[in-house]
């Protein structure tokens, strides 16, 4: 890649690393709640309040600091937010207390939010030409983090290290990136040709859609509910349930398939519509399969679509969004932020307590019923752009 000077540059690597660790956050948290409730001896219904901490700040993020990194420079917004997740990880690594982890935990997830937030935006900003392209990448990044997240976090608890490894390496992964974000500078990296109204280049489609925006956030909160609902509690479901040690793997293969799945719908945008109605039915389809074997085997095959299907969701409403959005973009992207954060708190705190009171076939089920309602948004959301 090479800037408006012919110079080599690679600033997008920086914001790719900043969502990847982000991604092995999340990854890695899902995979260590098992350990993390055995540790402080949490219900199930515990745990899932324990998630959804972070998760409630993943919801506030965007409505507390969207605007301020609009106002200020994104560059010193990113080093601020990377300097704040390096102290809660370094607060919940050094104090060992319940309550201290559930607030750094609350702030991780403020920051994570935030950073996968204005990193997108930035992207956008600095690569107007193949920002496209490269936001489609950014978030396969996230999964690629998610995804060996467990893998690793599976291998230092095998060696006899605490789970409060994690935090070890997320303090790395941030102080790393804080350094290079540090060196870096605001700014349009690629020069935009003139190629008259006919571009996608830049956006001046018309009017913000509120009722279709709306419709995309309840597309995305019910996703991003049952993502996280499925995630923190698929290490469960395998030890309690089918009595397997595969869960960390399951929980791998799920995020593992996402990657080529956001990758692929990049190159098919112009079946986005197709492909978010079909990946809308796939998904409580095998996520009914799932909470009724009673096979360990099969249960860590299902992952495999349902990651698939479930990694084409987000590319698909970012691109169904954007002709809705008309130059309020950065506004659309914050409300379906925001919307995916109220999806986590209240759909993980629910599996949680479902699965402490009828079991997690049932939390699993449940959690696959919503979609009927993502269904509905999604064939609305279609109608309005034919119109």
């Amino acid at each position: 890649m090479v800037d408006k000077k012919g110079k080599t540059e690679f600033f997008w690597l920086i914001l790719f690393f900043i969502v990847f660790i982000n991604g092995f956050e999340a990854g890695g948290y899902q995979a260590s709640l098992y350990t993390i409730g055995q540790n402080y001896d949490l219900s199930v219904t515990s745990m899932g309040f324990f998630a959804s901490a972070e998760l409630l700040a993943t919801m506030l993020a965007p409505l507390i600091l969207g605007s301020w990194a609009d106002r200020t420079s994104k560059i010193k917004s990113l080093s601020i937010l990377l300097g704040l997740q390096f102290i809660s990880s370094a607060v919940i690594l050094l104090i060992d207390a319940s309550s201290v982890f559930v607030v750094g935990m609350f702030f991780l997830g403020m920051t994570t939010s935030a950073l996968q937030f204005i990193s997108i935006a930035n992207l956008a900003d600095a690569y107007p030409l193949s920002g496209k392209k490269k936001i489609g990448y950014i978030t396969s990044m996230y999964a690629l983090g998610a995804l060996l997240a467990p893998l690793i976090v599976d291998r230092y608890l095998k060696m006899g290290l605490p789970w409060r490894t994690l935090f070890v390496l997320l303090g790395a992964g941030s102080l790393i990136s804080f350094v290079f974000i540090l060196r870096s500078k605001d700014g349009v990296r690629e020069d935009i040709p003139d190629m008259g109204t006919d571009t996608d280049i830049s956006s001046d489609k018309g009017v913000f859609h509120t009722g279709a925006i709306l419709l995309l956030c309840v597309i995305m909160c019910i996703y991003v509910g049952f993502e996280n609902g499925f995630s923190f509690f698929v290490d469960t479901t395998f030890k309690d349930v089918l009595k397997s040690d595969l869960g960390k793997y399951a929980l791998s293969v799920f995020w593992a398939v996402m990657i080529p799945s956001r990758i692929l719908v990049g190159y098919f945008a112009k079946k986005v519509k197709a492909i978010l109605i079909s990946a809308l039915i796939a998904i409580p389809a095998v996520t009914l399969i799932f909470s009724i074997t009673g096979n360990s085997s099969l249960a860590f095959l299902l992952c495999i679509p349902l990651g698939l299907a479930s990694g084409a969701i987000y590319p698909c409403v970012l691109n169904i969004m954007i002709p809705f959005a008309g130059k309020k973009t950065a506004t659309a992207t914050g409300m379906i932020t925001t919307a995916t954060g109220i999806g986590g708190v209240v759909f993980t705190a629910l599996t949680g307590i479902i699965g402490d009171r009828f079991g997690m076939r049932s939390a699993m089920a449940v959690l696959s019923a919503f979609f009927i309602i993502s269904l509905i948004s999604s064939i609305c959301v279609i109608r309005q752009d034919k119109k």
